[in-house]
C-alpha cells in the first residue's frame, strides 16, 4: 500500500507528511536545546562567581567552525536546488561538500578543542562552565554526526532513488536540509553563549 502525501501537500495541513514530521521533530529538538540554554542562563545568573571561560576556549577556532557550518548550510541548499533543476551531478558535488564541511567541523572540535582541553585537565568535573560546555557542544556534535550519516546515505544511495522517484528524493533532501539548517542554527546560538559571553 502506497502512503499518500509524500510528495504532495495534504489538504488539512498544507504540508507533505515528511515536512510535517520534520517540523514536529525539530520542535522537540528546540525544547531539548531550549532547556539546556535555560539551564545555562539560570546557573550563570545564580552563581556568585563564574569561571573565566574566555581564557580557556579559542574564539578563533569557534569562529572558524561557525564559518564552516554556515558554508555547509549554503552547500545543502545548493544540493536541493540542483535537484530542483534536474542536475544530479551538481547535487552530488554540493552534498559531498556538505558532508566534507561537517566532517571538518567535527575534526576541529575533537582534535583542536576537546583533546587539548582534556590534556590540560579541563574536563566536565572541573567547574560548572566545562560541565555545560561539554554537554551542550557534545549533544550538538552528535546532531552533526547524525546529519553526516543521513547525508552520506543519500549521497551513496541517491542515484537509485533519483532514477525511480525524483520528486520523492528531492523532498527527502529538503527534509534533510531542514534538519541541517536547524543544527547550524543551534550552533549560531551556542557559539556566542559559550565562547563570547
Amino acid at each position: 500500500m502506497e502512503i499518500p502525501y509524500t510528495v504532495e501537500a495534504r489538504d488539512d495541513t498544507g504540508l507533505t507528511n515528511p515536512k510535517l514530521g520534520i517540523w514536529l521533530f525539530l520542535a522537540s529538538e528546540l525544547m531539548l536545546f531550549g532547556a539546556m540554554f535555560s539551564a545555562y542562563i539560570l546557573l550563570r545568573t545564580g552563581a556568585s562567581s563564574w569561571p573565566a571561560q574566555s581564557e580557556e576556549v579559542s574564539v578563533l577556532i569557534g569562529t572558524a567552525n561557525t564559518m564552516v557550518l554556515i558554508a555547509s548550510s549554503v552547500t545543502m541548499v545548493m544540493a536541493w536546488a540542483s535537484l530542483r533543476m534536474n542536475n544530479f551531478e551538481n547535487f552530488r558535488v554540493y552534498l559531498t561538500s556538505t558532508v566534507f564541511l561537517a566532517l571538518i567541523f567535527l575534526i576541529v572540535k575533537i582534535f583542536w578543542e576537546y583533546i587539548p582541553k582534556i590534556h590540560h585537565a579541563h574536563i566536565p568535573s572541573t567547574n560548572i562552565y566545562f560541565a555545560l560546555y561539554y554537554t551542550m557542544t557534545g549533544l550538538h556534535g552528535l546532531h552533526v554526526l547524525g546529519g553526516v550519516l543521513v547525508n552520506a546515505y543519500f549521497l551513496f544511495r541517491g542515484k537509485k532513488m533519483w532514477k525511480n522517484e525524483p520528486d520523492r528524493f528531492t523532498n527527502r533532501i529538503e527534509i534533510a536540509g531542514l534538519y541541517w539548517h536547524f543544527v547550524d542554527l543551534v550552533w549560531i546560538f551556542l557559539f556566542p553563549t559559550l565562547y563570547l559571553l
